[in-house]
């Protein structure tokens, strides 16, 4: 089964903003999308469950609504739109695991992804249990098992390799700021016959990027020439005008779509507007959509 979707991150607000921040979200997404010609093409929302990481985050992590409350409250707003999310699995014993992904599947989460502990951690530490583990565990609960790829990690290959092994049957990327990802998966399917769907995840950079550092921040690898080269773009991104900007992107989008759509891995679109949803990301998005989309128009 394939989510042959294209997908729009939404990330919870913070609790003190509650319900009318989620529904301001909501009503933006509807907007946007009339104006960009999206309306409708948008299949699912894609809702992270955020835990606190490091000190040194650019924007301070606060508590947020939970994803289910977060997803109770905008689904009546988009009522065309199913959901996605990520669910961290390293703070919860198995039994605890089990009811919170039954109540994400009951809720018409479609997939849920797998997701470990902070970087301020250690693979494998945490009480509860690994997302590798619950890949095979709760296979028969929950029909799409994601897991995040980057294309750009060392050892990616084997890492991703097992985590299909255990399960997984697809796999959203971290952002694409280069086409490292196709060399990935070009060497991936010469060298195994898993095929999973993957989410190729594109992110819009506004201009607030260059004083704020988030999407800089969130794709780090200290020492990682490759990522070293993506974080010059996202800047190279940030500081140009709207229409150098969408040039840009379509063009990565482009490059990256012409290089893995023959490999024979089923394709979906994750788009995310790290600092908020905004007419030009969505217009963005549209011109990307328009060179390849996994959905017809209309």
């Amino acid at each position: 089964m394939t989510l042959n979707t294209i997908a729009l991150e939404l990330v919870p607000p913070n609790r003190d903003d509650g319900r009318e921040r989620a529904l301001d979200d909501a009503r933006k997404v509807v907007r946007y999308s009339a104006e960009s010609g999206l309306d409708g093409r948008l299949r699912h929302v894609m809702i992270p469950g955020m835990i606190a990481e490091d000190d040194d985050r650019p924007v301070a992590m606060k508590p947020k609504l939970d994803v289910l409350d977060f997803w109770s409250i905008i689904k009546p707003e988009l009522p065309e739109m199913r959901g996605l999310c990520t669910q961290v699995t390293a703070f919860m014993d198995e039994a605890s695991l089990r009811e919170r992904l039954a109540a994400l599947c009951s809720a018409g989460m479609e997939g849920v992804v797998f997701v470990g502990v902070p970087r301020t951690m250690n693979d494998g530490e945490g009480s509860g249990v690994a997302p590798t583990d619950a890949l095979s565990i709760y296979r028969d609960l929950v029909p799409n098992r994601g897991v995040i790829l980057i294309p750009t990690r060392d050892g990616e290959q084997g890492r991703f390799n097992f985590k299909c092994d255990q399960g997984a049957n697809y796999a959203m990327t971290q952002l694409l700021y280069s086409d490292a990802i196709v060399d990935f998966l070009a060497e991936f399917a010469k060298t195994t016959d898993h095929r999973p769907e993957i989410l190729l995840s594109f992110g819009f950079v506004p201009k607030v990027e260059d004083r704020v550092g988030l999407i800089n921040w969130l794709i780090q690898d200290p020492g990682n020439a490759a990522v070293a080269g993506e974080q010059e773009f996202v800047k190279r991104l940030a500081g140009s005008e709207p229409a150098d900007k969408r040039r840009l992107m379509v063009d990565l989008y482009k490059r990256v779509i012409d290089g893995v759509a023959d490999l024979g891995f089923p394709l979906s679109i994750h788009f995310e507007a790290t600092y908020g949803v905004s007419g030009p990301a969505f217009q963005t998005f549209a011109e990307m959509l328009d060179y390849w989309s996994p959905t017809p128009a209309g």
